[in-house]
């Protein structure tokens, strides 16, 4: 008995098509991007509504090069609220910007303790984390957390995934020219 739907079957080809380089069936056309609403939802509304303005003030230092301002403010964003892994996440990223990469990796494992490895924030800091592993030539470790975030929907972290895994790599190749050869585009 045929369980997939029609829908299946086109998002199946749209996911061909948006994601030529993954694996048959690897990614979803329409799978659910990753959020922090749950985690969000959770805290006092005037606290969060304080930390994101403090964070908006930290991405906007850090726009202008002022790595030192947006790490204080979004040390001030955690301290209104300790639990929440966005600002953990986000203050690596100005870490990992001036060149702290140490902070960067303490505050990346501290987003994703505190996110449970769910959601947006925990999506980030896998992909940032798993950056700075590759960037240390820790490559196994760098692809289990690409492989942790292109579960939550990372679209990056899924390229990266293929790309470090030479077999995918190769199967997608040989996959490539012979949809080419079929339709004529190579003799």
């Amino acid at each position: 008995m045929e369980t997939s739907t029609s829908l299946d079957r086109d998002n199946a080809v749209l996911n061909c098509i948006f994601n030529p380089h993954l694996p048959l069936g690897e990614a979803s056309a329409v799978a659910a991007k990753p959020s922090d609403t749950e985690i969000d939802n959770e805290y006092d509304p005037e606290l969060l509504k304080r930390a994101k303005e403090l964070e908006l003030s930290s991405i906007k230092l850090a726009e202008r090069g002022d790595l030192d301002g947006a790490i204080t403010y979004f040390t001030q964003s955690i301290e209104v609220l300790p639990n929440r892994p966005s600002g953990y996440n986000n203050r690596a990223q100005a870490h990992r910007l001036h060149g702290n990469i140490s902070g960067a990796m303490e505050d990346l494992n501290k987003a994703i303790e505190l996110s449970s490895g769910q959601g947006l924030s925990a999506s980030q800091a896998y992909t940032q984390r798993a950056l700075l592993k590759k960037l240390s030539g820790e490559n196994d470790a760098a692809l289990e957390d690409f492989k942790c975030a292109a579960a939550l929907g990372n679209d990056f972290a899924k390229t990266q995934v293929v790309e470090m895994n030479p077999y995918a790599a190769m199967c997608n190749k040989m996959l490539s020219s012979a949809f080419k050869k079929l339709k004529g585009e190579i003799d």
